[in-house]
C-alpha cells in the first residue's frame, strides 16, 4: 500500500542559482503523479530532495512522519528504505550481469538468503519482462532492457514510493508505450505511491492521475490531470503544444523584447490539447484507483507563477515540435 508524501514550501539554490522556491504539493497515497517542465528546471533535483539524497534550504518533505530535509541522518536512511528510484540511464553495474544488479538491493540492505533473494529477483524481472534474461551484462541488452532492468531494482525491497527519473528517455515511441503500460500495470498491482519525471507528453496525458509543471523556478500549478491540461497558463499551453511561441525559449524563458514582438504579431493562446483517455490495466489486473475530476485541496497547494500573458496566432504556429 503506498503512503502519502507533502511537501511543504521546498526551496533549493545552488549558490546564487535560484533552482526552484516555495514548492508545495502532495503525492496522494498509491496513485500515480508525473512532474513536467522546461529542460533545467531541476526536476530531477525536486526528485533527489524528495528521497533524501540533496538537502534543500528551507521547507519540508513529510514521508511516513519523517522530515526528508530536516530529520537526523539516521531517520531520513530508515525511511529511504520505503522508496525504489528507477534512475534515468538505469544506473546499472557494467560488470555485474543482470540477477547480480536487480539482487544488490537484497544483499546490502537485507540479511535474506540467497534462495530467498534468487525468488525475488526472479519473480521481479519476471513483473517486467526480462524473465531468462539474468546472465545478460547491461552492455549486451538494448536501453528498454536496462530500463526494465532498474525498475525490477527498484522493486525488490518492496517499495511504497517509487520515483522514476525520465524513464523514456532514449526509448522509442513503442517501447515508451510497452513503458507506460508496464507501470500503470504495477501501480494496480501493487498499489504503490509514484512519481514520474518525464518530458513526454504520452506519458504525461495517460498514466497519471496528477500532473504538475515546474517553470521559472516555481510549480505551476498541481492536481488531477485534467486541470493542468485545462489551464489558461500561457507557459503551460505552450509546454503541452511543443511550440516555439510563448514565454519558454531555449534558456528557460524569453527576454521582455521577444515576447513584446510576439504581442505585436497579434498571438493568441492556443486551444488546450485533447486529452486522451486514461491508460488502464491490462487484462486481469486490479482495477486502477479512480482519477479525481474535482481538486482536492490538500492535492492543489502549489503555488502559482505570474506569468506574461502571450498569445499564439489563431491557427498558426505550425505543428507541436
Amino acid at each position: 500500500m503506498g503512503i502519502e508524501v507533502v511537501v511543504e514550501g521546498l526551496t533549493k539554490s545552488f549558490g546564487s542559482q535560484m533552482v526552484w522556491h516555495d514548492v508545495s504539493l502532495t503525492l496522494p497515497a498509491g496513485r500515480i503523479s508525473v512532474l513536467l517542465g522546461p529542460s533545467g528546471t531541476g526536476k530531477t533535483v525536486f526528485l533527489k530532495s524528495v528521497i533524501g539524497l540533496v538537502r534543500p534550504e528551507r521547507g519540508r518533505v513529510m514521508v511516513d512522519g519523517v522530515d526528508m530535509v530536516n530529520s537526523p541522518d539516521r531517520d531520513v536512511f530508515r525511511a529511504r528504505k520505503l522508496f525504489g528510484v528507477m534512475f534515468q540511464d538505469g544506473a546499472l553495474f557494467g560488470s555485474m550481469n543482470l540477477y547480480d544488479n536487480i539482487a544488490f538491493p537484497l544483499r546490502e540492505h537485507t540479511r535474506r538468503s540467497e534462495r530467498d533473494i534468487r525468488g525475488i529477483v526472479t519473480d521481479q524481472m519476471e513483473r517486467v519482462g526480462l524473465g531468462g534474461a539474468g546472465d545478460k551484462l547491461p552492455g549486451e541488452i538494448s536501453g528498454g532492457m536496462r530500463k526494465r532492468a532498474g525498475l525490477a531494482r527498484a522493486l525488490v525491497l518492496d517499495p511504497q514510493i517509487i520515483l522514476c527519473d525520465e524513464p523514456d528517455s532514449g526509448l522509442d515511441p513503442v517501447r515508451t508505450s510497452f513503458l507506460s503500460q508496464l507501470l500503470v500495470d504495477l501501480n494496480a498491482q501493487i498499489d504503490a505511491t509514484m512519481l514520474i519525471v518525464t518530458h513526454n507528453l504520452d506519458i504525461a496525458s495517460t498514466v497519471p492521475d496528477h500532473v504538475g509543471m515546474l517553470y521559472r523556478g516555481e510549480l505551476v500549478g498541481f492536481g488531477p490531470r485534467e486541470q493542468l491540461f485545462g489551464s489558461r497558463d500561457p507557459a503551460v499551453r505552450q509546454f503541452l503544444s511543443g511550440r516555439v511561441t510563448g514565454p519558454i525559449g531555449m534558456s528557460e524563458e524569453k527576454d521582455a523584447a521577444d515576447l513584446a514582438g510576439e504581442a505585436a504579431e497579434g498571438a493568441v493562446l492556443p486551444p488546450p490539447p485533447e486529452l486522451p483517455p486514461l491508460l488502464q490495466p491490462s487484462a486481469g489486473l486490479p482495477p486502477r484507483r479512480a482519477s479525481e475530476t474535482a481538486a482536492d485541496p490538500r492535492l492543489a497547494t502549489a503555488t502559482t507563477a505570474t506569468l506574461p500573458v502571450v498569445h499564439l496566432p489563431a491557427g498558426a504556429a505550425g505543428e507541436p515540435s
